[in-house]
């Protein structure tokens, strides 16, 4: 269990990190598009993120990861 959750922060920090190398100016502006969002909104948008987390967790899990 504590493997799988290595692997998944791992591949968490990969990703972001291929983002943040591959893209740089393109953070920037999203970052600054979430700034001008509402808390509400960007609440709601961290809420719908970790829905759709789970429910990918969820998946990955019944298709035997």
């Amino acid at each position: 269990m504590i493997g799988l959750v290595l692997f998944a922060i791992g591949l968490v920090l990969v990703i972001e990190g291929l983002v943040y190398a591959l893209a740089p100016s393109l953070v920037e502006q999203l970052l600054e598009a979430l700034r001008a969002l509402p808390k509400g909104q960007r609440r709601t948008l961290g809420l719908a993120a970790m829905a759709l987390g789970l429910v990918l967790i969820w998946l990955a899990r019944l298709l035997g990861a």
